[in-house]
């Protein structure tokens, strides 16, 4: 994005009016927490360009707002999120017909235009497939998302292609009968073969990018149930499969974070450094091999169940490991029978 020459022309893209029980807080951190996807270094880069206001005035990334402040982001386009441009992007589609559609994603693709992401989203690709869908037409930066994946993460995605559809759909994800079952890499041997990760997921006070997990019952963020079962265990990593009772912002890999087995290569909860093994160097390049293997949390929403909407049919999919996961589990198995 270009923060340059936003006075020749402006657009308030974000506006926040600040309440009365918000403590001082910098402008940075503040806008962090509210803008989607927006990372600390682009919000920081914003405001350097004069693009951050608080009651109509430039601030420096350090302004602390108060109650009464009105911030807003400004920049020298106009706002794109009503626009979404279609863009001929290759979609791998397992089923289709009038109501919905169900994709697998790749790793490395944001699912919705949001700030710093208006191009090469899956909701851009959408747009090109769908060409004149109705959802497509009204300016919803989410239209027919019935659940989303993280971007770094592959696998199921079910798109309503109707109102209704969408309005079914989500009841079934709200009421927790639709079925995801992902599978992932962690570190270290869990001690049980089967277990339940149960604790609030929110906000990390110190990180607003990431999420964490809280004691279960705290006051702190949303209730969250996690069910995991050990698929094969590959000496320091183990390969799990994952029943998301719930389904709150980057659930599997907070509480995995939470019981000390983060996921691998999660480079925003810890995943990315050698957390287990041996201090031989041999050993340490064999870890930075496979990280180049699989280089983004090993995390795959691998199977997607729901009872169709129009039907109401009984609905199941189920999408194959990607290749660098594929890779990355055939490395630690070599690497385990050669121990």
């Amino acid at each position: 994005m270009n923060f340059d020459d936003v006075e020749e022309q402006e657009f308030e893209h974000f506006r926040f009016e600040i309440d009365n029980g918000q403590t001082p807080l910098r402008v940075d951190k503040f806008l962090v927490d509210r803008l989607p996807n927006a990372s600390r270094t682009r919000v920081h880069e914003a405001a350097v360009a004069g693009c951050v206001r608080v009651n109509g005035v430039a601030v420096k990334p350090n302004y602390r707002v108060k109650p009464g402040d009105a911030v807003s982001l400004v920049l020298s386009h106009p706002k794109r999120d009503t626009e979404i441009v279609p863009e001929e992007i290759p979609l791998e589609i397992l089923h289709e017909d009038d109501y919905l559609l169900v994709l697998n994603k790749p790793a490395g693709m944001v699912v919705h235009p949001s700030f710093g992401h208006y191009s090469g989203t899956l909701v851009n690709a959408l747009a090109w497939h769908l060409g004149e869908n109705p959802l497509f037409t009204t300016g919803d930066v989410r239209p027919g998302l019935v659940h989303r994946i993280d971007k770094d993460t592959s696998g199921l995605l079910v798109i309503a292609k109707t109102a209704e559809a969408k309005t079914d759909l989500g009841l079934q994800f709200f009421n927790k009968t639709s079925e995801r079952k992902y599978v992932a890499v962690c570190w270290g041997n869990l001690e049980e073969e089967e277990g339940i990760i149960t604790g609030n997921i929110g906000r990390n006070p110190t990180n607003r990018k990431t999420m964490t997990a809280f004691p279960a019952g705290s006051e702190q963020g949303k209730h969250a149930v996690t069910r995991y079962r050990v698929l094969e265990r590959l000496g320091y990593v183990n390969v799990v499969e994952c029943i998301l009772e719930t389904g709150r912002t980057h659930q599997i890999r907070a509480h995995f974070k939470s019981i000390k087995h983060p996921l691998f290569n999660d480079a925003e909860y810890g995943g990315n450094e050698i957390l287990k093994g041996t201090v031989f160097a041999s050993y340490k390049q064999f870890v930075r091999n496979c990280f180049e293997t699989c280089p983004r949390q090993a995390l795959h929403a691998k199977t997607l169940g729901f009872v169709h909407p129009a039907t109401r049919l009984p609905m199941a999919f189920d999408s194959p490991l990607p290749r660098d996961m594929e890779a990355l589990i055939l490395r630690w198995r070599n690497y385990t029978a050669n121990r």
